[in-house]
């Protein structure tokens, strides 16, 4: 794709990189043949190949107005379209480019702008999200049935075991994650034990920056990496062999923090060193003997594979084998490369669209009659048990240790 990059943009590290990434576009559009908004909504302004032609516009210096806003926020940034590109253009990064410069342009209705804003005071804060997530499990019986399906009852974590091994691994401390399922990372660092592996927690980490930087609110994004590199680096000179995370998106986002920060003259090092280091918990059981976690009993299961697994760390098809070799059955899942509609805050600012979206992935895993729905990120894991009565657990949850 030819490009002309506007005066304000041109000489700039974001607007160089965009290039580079409009430039490996060859217009061919089997991106729209996975796009989830494309598939429901027809618009080619709703798939990939015609967002990239609007964020080209605005960066050659074309007026931007709300419908290219809109079109834009439709985007669930699932990144399917990047496991489907033959030429490689890396969108994810040219849409988190693209609205960063595009908030700048396009001022939003004060209400929306109120909710992103509190979207983003919320939940990256555990204390805070823990405090509101209390006070809605309170509010419970007098909700509305629809409400009470979207707040997850309170469940007791495991112990944590202690450190006692050589192997040592790091886990981020997160912010959803431990007030809504803090037993995802406790049965995590139980599994870990079991295999000689101690799993330390990263005291002063906290949300890794996806949920703002994908708000286009990259000031407030980058400095929750810089929080968290803070954190973990002293575990890291110690010999920490990896950063564990049981939250998929999170992972996504860790591994990119070298990306994101490689203009930072005091982080980029850092950035990068922690990008090399981070797994996800999949990657980690993928190379250990895995017989000591062999149940006698296990479940018929069907596995959502999150986007940001499969799509954005390009680990499809991961966790299935190793689920398979503990004994579980995994039923069939119909078009499992498309989004449940959770995709970060996207279920709560494209409601219609995310509840579409969620409805045609529950048929899809509900299909096969499993037991249990499993899957790799607690933003899935919360979506989709809010329209199931089939449980909804994270993968690691159903191994014993």
């Amino acid at each position: 794709m030819q490009t002309k990059l506007a005066d304000f943009v041109k000489d700039t590290p974001e607007g160089r990189e965009a290039d580079a990434i409009l430039r490996n576009c060859v217009h061919c559009g089997f991106c729209t043949a996975t796009c989830p908004t494309y598939q429901l909504l027809g618009d080619e302004l709703d798939g990939p190949r015609g967002r990239i032609y609007l964020l080209k516009q605005m960066l050659e210096g074309q007026p931007v107005t709300a419908r290219t806003q809109l079109h834009l926020d439709r985007c669930l940034s699932c990144r399917a379209c990047e496991t489907t590109c033959p030429s490689g253009v890396r969108y994810g990064r040219l849409a988190d480019i693209g609205r960063g410069m595009l908030e700048q342009k396009v001022r939003r209705p004060w209400l929306r702008r109120l909710q992103r804003w509190a979207l983003r005071k919320l939940l990256p804060y555990p204390e805070r999200f823990g405090a509101a997530l209390a006070l809605a499990r309170l509010a419970r019986p007098i909700l509305s049935a629809t409400l009470r399906a979207k707040i997850p009852h309170k469940a007791p974590a495991p112990a944590w075991p202690a450190a006692r091994h050589a192997r040592r691994v790091l886990m981020l401390e997160g912010c959803v994650q431990p007030a809504m399922a803090p037993g995802i990372d406790a049965a995590a660092a139980n599994v870990l034990d079991r295999l000689g592996i101690s799993a330390i927690r990263g005291e002063g980490s906290g949300c890794c920056g996806a949920l703002s930087y994908h708000l286009a609110a990259h000031e407030e994004g980058t400095a929750f990496m810089r929080r968290n590199i803070d954190a973990l680096w002293p575990h890291i000179e110690q010999g920490a062999e990896a950063i564990v995370s049981t939250a998929s998106g999170c992972g996504l986002m860790l591994k990119e923090y070298g990306d994101v920060l490689k203009h930072d003259p005091v982080y980029a090092g850092k950035a990068e060193r922690v990008s090399l280091l981070a797994r996800d918990i999949g990657e980690i059981l993928a190379g250990e003997d895995l017989s000591p976690l062999r149940k006698s009993k296990p479940c018929r299961i069907a596995f959502h594979s999150p986007c940001t697994l499969q799509h954005g760390q390009k680990l499809a098809g991961l966790v299935e084998p190793l689920l398979s070799d503990l004994g579980f059955e995994l039923t069939p899942v119909d078009q499992p490369h498309l989004c449940c509609g959770s995709a970060g805050t996207y279920a709560f600012l494209q409601p219609d669209l995310s509840q579409k979206l969620l409805a045609d992935k529950l048929r899809a895993l509900e299909e096969g009659r499993p037991e249990c729905i499993a899957t790799a990120n607690i933003g899935c894991r919360a979506h989709l048990q809010s329209g199931s009565k089939v449980p909804v657990r994270h993968w690691i949850e159903l191994l014993p240790f």
